[in-house]
């Protein structure tokens, strides 16, 4: 993988985008340390990153949720009189 400084970097970006365009991988190295790399975008990733998590899920490290159904939710009966959760919070701050 060629290496490039941050200086010639800065100088000749559009040139070193065209490579990572056309499919080669560049290393940036700051005096002389490799600081970044410069790859192509996965095929896809930009688009909703629904792959990225998909492959997150297949790897164990997250959970998918169940799809979002109006049905699941009700209507909870109030519990509170209007107001009265106010007046809890403010007898909760005291004076302030």
């Amino acid at each position: 993988m060629p290496k490039v400084g941050l200086r010639q970097l800065k100088n000749r970006l559009s040139h070193y985008v065209r490579q990572v365009r056309a499919g080669h991988e560049i290393q940036v190295t700051d005096r002389g340390e490799v600081v970044a790399e410069l790859v192509p975008p996965r095929r896809g990733a930009a688009a909703t990153g629904r792959e990225g998590l998909a492959d997150l899920a297949r790897r164990g490290l997250v959970t998918l949720g169940l799809p979002n159904d109006p049905k699941v939710y009700r209507r909870m009966p109030r519990l509170l009189k209007p107001g009265e959760l106010q007046r809890l919070i403010d007898e909760e701050r005291g004076e302030r």
